[in-house]
């Protein structure tokens, strides 16, 4: 009675591995899959090419992202779905370089220490005050 006692806390442990950190490789794998598909599908349903698909997410199984993008074009086809416009440009277009630029802001050259010490308010006893 006390081994199975003593069993019942290791069983209830070792059953709660995924807790541990743990993972399945099956269930890795079957999530990466379904990972893909949905990003192909997306993509398929945002008017993206297959190619642009699978330049915008290199990490991702080409092998699911085409299964996702065919699945989802012959679902708007039956049913006559448009896309929708991608809002995201393609990496290296121009219109990306060009939200690029717009995104950051004007940098100004950082101030020299000279500047700041020749700009001392008359109460400081600055070169200002001297009229210089």
């Amino acid at each position: 009675m006390k081994r199975l006692l003593l069993a019942l806390p290791l069983l209830a442990a070792l059953s709660a591995c995924e807790q541990l950190g743990i993972d399945d490789p099956a269930k890795v794998a079957a999530a990466k899959e379904a990972e893909g598909k949905a990003i192909g599908s997306a993509c398929r349903h945002a008017m993206r090419a297959i190619e642009d698909c699978y330049v915008l997410n290199p990490k991702a199984q080409k092998a699911a992202i085409y299964a996702g993008w065919r699945e989802m074009d012959e679902y708007m086809r039956e049913n006559k779905l448009e896309g929708v416009a991608p809002v995201v440009p393609r990496p290296g277009s121009a219109r990306a370089k060009e939200d690029e630029a717009e995104a950051k802001p004007a940098e100004k050259p950082a101030e020299k220490a000279s500047d700041k010490t020749a700009e001392k308010t008359p109460e400081k006893g600055g070169d200002k005050a001297k009229g210089r």
